[in-house]
């Protein structure tokens, strides 16, 4: 029988066999197979048992770049999608753990609030609290600023990027079919591959800086090759806390800017530019927002680590020559009160959307 007439379930039966071999004749999907894989999974032409025995056989044996790749297609065919205005720079786009912090404070929100109020876009992504950790998310974090990102449309999620340059891809709003694919992740109790794409998608059409978190060596190498193939001229691959792009100020940062394929290794030190101290660690809501607070105006536990986040960013950015000069520009909006201001422009924005 021709593939082509075959079921979603023969199908994926067959992509099923690939990934679920034994040691010695498990092979790789292409990469329209592994579309197709993501397709059946999202659509849930596949079996529960299927899409289960999928993830964990994959997991085992690890996805290969081409893969991902594949994966990444299906993402940018079946998922929202915003794009840049005429005029506007391109974004930094942050691809992170969808399921959260659990150890160390965030920074990323506060970083935004100061790229933003530099005039430098940037793109965020995320859910809700999901396995396996059911870490603090991004819509938790600005939640306790008193900004709720959530119950937004897309179009109002795209006029408020055109307008703000921010945009907050939430994926129970914005992309619900990747969304019923938790529950396999709390069944499981391991991340799936899926968790390694959410690190490589953004939701962002166009030019942009693809900043993307990792953890080991393997699994960034593995990265560079993916968005390679998947087009993606522009990447920043950045160790961070807990797999996030959040830069560490305890420790040496390993970062590599990737233009073109081409892989440049950067180490950045924090104790060179007065920014080294421990990372903070997570405590509780309300000790964040204070201390998130007191960081915009740069004080309090949180300065150090968001003067380092936010003047690597600017630099990372462009809109700095030299890494020392973009926290000299952090420091300053931060002790101007733009930082704090932008924070406000947003909160007025979403709610002129409540009120309508």
């Amino acid at each position: 029988m021709a593939s082509s007439v075959l079921s979603g379930r023969e199908r994926f039966k067959q992509h099923l066999r690939k990934v679920g071999s034994g040691e010695h004749t498990s092979k790789g999907m292409s990469r329209e197979e592994a579309a197709d894989a993501m397709a059946l999974m999202l659509d849930q032409e596949a079996t529960p048992a299927q899409i289960g025995a999928f993830m964990i056989a994959h997991r085992i044996r690890r996805p290969e770049p081409q893969e991902l790749t594949g994966m990444l297609d299906t993402y940018r065919s079946r998922g929202p999608v915003v794009q840049s205005s005429a005029g506007q720079r391109a974004p930094l786009c942050f691809g992170m753990p969808f399921d959260g912090r659990t150890r160390t404070a965030p920074i990323y929100p506060l970083t935004t609030l100061v790229l933003l109020a530099s005039e430098q876009p940037v793109v965020l992504q995320g859910g809700e609290r999901m396995p396996i950790k059911y870490g603090i998310t991004a819509m938790d974090l600005f939640r306790l600023l008193d900004l709720d990102l959530t119950g937004l449309c897309l179009s109002q999620v795209q006029a408020g990027f055109e307008t703000h340059g921010f945009a907050l891809i939430h994926q129970p709003d914005h992309f619900s079919i990747a969304d019923s694919l938790i529950e396999y992740r709390e069944d499981l109790g391991k991340r799936p591959p899926v968790a390694s794409l959410e690190l490589l998608w953004t939701a962002h059409a166009g030019a942009h800086l693809l900043v993307s978190g990792f953890v080991h060596p393997p699994t960034e190498s593995r990265a560079w090759e993916a968005l390679r193939l998947a087009g993606e001229t522009d990447v920043l691959t950045v160790k961070g806390l807990e797999g996030g792009t959040d830069l560490p100020i305890g420790r040496a940062c390993i970062t590599a800017r990737v233009r073109h394929g081409e892989a440049e290794r950067q180490i950045l030190h924090p104790r060179d530019h007065g920014c080294h101290d421990a990372d903070v660690e997570w405590s509780k809501d309300q000790d964040w927002k204070d201390q998130a607070l007191q960081a915009l105006s740069n004080r309090g536990p949180l300065s150090d680590a968001l003067r380092w986040n936010a003047g690597a960013y600017l630099w990372f950015a462009g809109l700095t020559d030299t890494l020392e000069a973009g926290i000299q520009n952090a420091v300053a909006v931060l002790e101007s009160g733009k930082a704090l201001a932008q924070l406000d422009q947003l909160r007025v924005w979403r709610n002129s959307l409540s009120i309508r």
